[in-house]
C-alpha cells in the first residue's frame, strides 16, 4: 500500500494542469483553482493566460472555478478574454487591471457567456406594438433583439446632435413565440432588417466576489470608449460581491465602457457590490452599462466615491433596456440614455446628477433621496419624453444637495421643433405620494418649488406653433407634500403651457 501512495505522489509532480482537473474529477473534487494552470498570483507575473486556461477547462468540465486565497492576479493589456461558462468565486483574491498598455480597447478582460448559439430569425417580416405572439419555434425561451436600418429613433438634439440610430427593440419569447408581456413590443416594425433570438440559459451562473483594481488608460483624450472589465452576455446570471476600485486616472482620462456590462440578455442580478465612478471625461464614462437587456436588478450596490463630486462622470447609463429594477444602491446617476421601458427605484440615495429618464411604461421611485438639481430630469437631447407614468412616494429632494438652488420636481426641455424620430409624451399622470422638499438654500425672489421645469420658454401664448407637438400631463396627484421652506407648491415658471393639468390635491 505505501508503495502505491509513494508512486501517486511521483506521478503527481509531473502532471499536466488538465491531468490534476482529470484526476480530481476522479477523487471527487469537483473545482479548478487558476495555480492549477500556472497562475502565480504574486501581483506582478501576467496571470492571464492561465486564468485564460483555467475557465476553459472549467467550461469543456462543466466545473466551478475558484481563485486562490491572498492571491493578487496581474493582467497586462493583452488582446484576450477569459469565457466565463460556469460558477465562479472569486472570494477575496486581488486582480489588477492594468490598462497602460492595452492592444486592443474594445476587449473586455472577463465575459459571462452563455454555451447555447444565439439563431438568426429570418421568418418574422414585421411587428406590432403589444403583439403577444411571433410566429416562431425555437429550441429554448429566447431574448429576442430585433432591429429595422431602415428606421431612425433617437435623433439626438442639443450639443451632441446626431442623426439617431436604428429602430430597435428587446424582448423575451417562451419556444412557442409567445412574448413575455412583463415585457412587451413597444414599437411598430414595418420591416425587420435583422432579429436575433439569445437563448435563456435555465440555470442560474453565480459570479462571487474579487478584489479588482483598474490602473487606468493612460491615453490623452480624444479617445474612444474602452472596455476592459466584466460583460454580461449571457440570461439567469447573478453578479455578487464585486468590489472595483481605479487608479492613476489622467485629469481628463479616457471614457471607458463600464467596469460591469450588461448586454443581449435577460435575468441579470448584480448586488452586494462596491463600484467607483470614474473622472470626468470628454465623453461620457461608466462603471455599470445596461444595453439591449430586460429585467437587470441592482441591489445593495454602493459607489465608493463621493456621490455628489463635480469631479466624476455619472456611474451609470443604459440602453434599449426593460424593466430595471433598483434597490438599496447609493449611486451619483441613474440615467437612461436611449430608452427604458419601466424601471422601479426603492430604497436609494441618488448624488449630483440625479435620476434622468427617457422611455415609457411605470416610473416608481420610493423611500429614496435625491440630490440633484431636479428631482426627476427627462433627458431634453432625447426629447424629454415618457409615454406612462411616474409615481413618486415616500421620497425625500434636496436640490443641489443643499446648494443655493431652485426646487423643480419634473426637469426637461422640448420646443417642439426637433423630430426625434418619435412622438414625445410627457408622464400621462404623475403620482406623489410622500415627498418632503428641504428647499433649504433658494436663490432671490425664490416663489416656491415647481412641479415642472419652463420646458419651453417660447410657448407662453397661443401664437407658438410646434412643428412636432409635445403632449403634455393630463395629472398630478398629490399628497402627504412637505415643503420646508414653507413656500407655495408652483405648478411652473411658465403656467400657460401647463394650463391644461389637472391638479389633484388630496391633502
Amino acid at each position: 500500500m505505501k508503495t502505491v501512495v509513494k508512486l501517486m505522489v511521483i506521478v503527481g509532480l509531473f502532471m499536466t494542469g488538465k491531468q490534476w482537473v482529470q484526476a480530481a474529477q476522479g477523487s471527487g473534487n469537483k473545482v479548478i483553482r487558476y495555480s492549477e494552470y500556472g497562475a502565480k498570483g504574486d501581483g506582478v507575473t501576467d496571470d492571464f493566460d492561465a486564468i485564460i486556461k483555467a475557465h476553459e477547462a472549467a467550461n469543456k468540465a462543466g466545473l466551478k472555478v475558484i481563485a486562490d486565497a491572498g492571491a493578487t492576479y496581474y493582467i497586462g493589456g493583452a488582446d484576450k478574454t477569459a469565457i466565463i461558462q460556469t460558477d465562479v468565486d472569486w472570494g477575496d483574491a486581488k486582480f489588477i487591471f492594468d490598462d497602460r498598455n492595452i492592444a486592443n480597447r474594445n476587449t473586455n478582460i472577463f465575459n459571462v457567456s452563455s454555451k447555447l448559439p444565439a439563431t438568426e430569425i429570418t421568418t418574422v417580416k414585421t411587428l406590432k406594438k403589444n403583439q403577444q405572439k411571433l410566429d416562431l419555434s425555437l429550441p429554448y425561451s429566447s431574448f429576442v433583439v430585433a432591429n429595422n436600418n431602415t428606421v431612425r429613433n433617437y435623433i439626438r438634439w442639443g450639443p451632441d446632435a446626431n442623426k439617431g440610430y436604428p429602430q430597435t427593440d428587446v424582448f423575451v419569447v417562451d419556444r412557442n413565440g409567445n412574448v413575455d408581456m412583463k415585457a412587451p413590443i413597444i414599437w411598430d416594425f414595418a420591416t425587420i432588417t435583422s432579429m436575433t433570438a439569445y437563448p435563456v440559459d435555465p440555470e442560474i451562473l453565480t459570479v462571487k466576489g474579487g478584489r479588482f483594481t483598474t490602473i487606468a488608460h493612460q491615453m490623452q483624450p480624444p479617445q474612444r470608449y474602452t472596455s476592459r472589465g466584466i460583460s454580461i452576455t449571457r440570461s439567469n446570471v447573478v453578479i455578487d460581491g464585486v468590489y472595483h476600485t481605479v487608479t492613476e486616472e489622467l485629469d481628463l482620462t479616457v471614457p471607458y465602457n463600464g467596469f460591469l456590462s450588461v448586454s443581449n440578455c435577460t435575468n441579470v442580478t448584480i448586488q452586494n457590490c462596491l463600484l467607483t465612478a470614474r473622472k470626468i471625461s470628454n465623453m461620457g464614462t461608466y462603471e455599470l452599462t445596461v444595453n439591449r437587456s430586460t429585467n437587470v436588478s441592482f441591489i445593495n450596490c454602493t459607489q465608493m466615491n463621493d456621490i455628489h463630486s463635480t469631479g466624476t462622470w455619472g456611474i451609470m447609463g443604459t440602453n434599449y433596456s426593460k424593466n430595471l429594477y433598483l434597490d438599496s444602491c447609493h449611486f451619483s446617476r441613474f440615467d437612461a440614455h436611449m430608452g427604458v421601458a419601466n424601471a422601479t427605484i426603492r430604497n436609494s440615495s441618488f448624488g449630483r446628477q440625479g435620476l434622468n429618464i427617457i422611455g415609457c411604461g411605470t416610473f416608481l421611485i420610493e423611500n429614496s433621496k435625491v440630490n440633484a438639481y431636479t428631482f426627476i430630469n427627462m433627458r431634453s437631447d432625447y426629447g424629454s419624453t415618457w409615454e406612462g407614468e411616474v409615481i413618486i412616494r415616500n421620497c425625500q429632494f434636496l436640490p443641489r444637495n443643499g446648494l443655493q438652488a431652485d426646487a423643480v420636481i419634473i426637469g426637461g426641455e422640448n420646443q417642439g421643433q426637433h423630430d426625434f424620430g418619435y412622438q414625445c409624451y410627457m408622464p400621462r399622470k404623475i403620482t406623489i405620494d410622500g415627498l418632503v422638499i428641504n428647499d433649504i438654500h433658494t436663490p432671490p425672489n425664490y416663489t416656491g418649488p415647481k412641479i415642472f421645469a419652463n420646458f419651453n420658454r417660447d410657448y407662453t401664448n397661443a401664437n407658438y406653433v410646434e412643428k412636432f407637438p409635445y403632449i403634455i400631463t393630463e395629472e398630478v396627484s398629490i399628497r402627504n407634500l412637505t415643503i420646508k421652506s414653507g413656500k407655495p407648491l408652483n405648478v411652473s415658471a411658465n403656467p400657460y403651457m401647463f394650463r391644461n393639468v389637472k391638479i389633484v390635491n388630496s391633502e
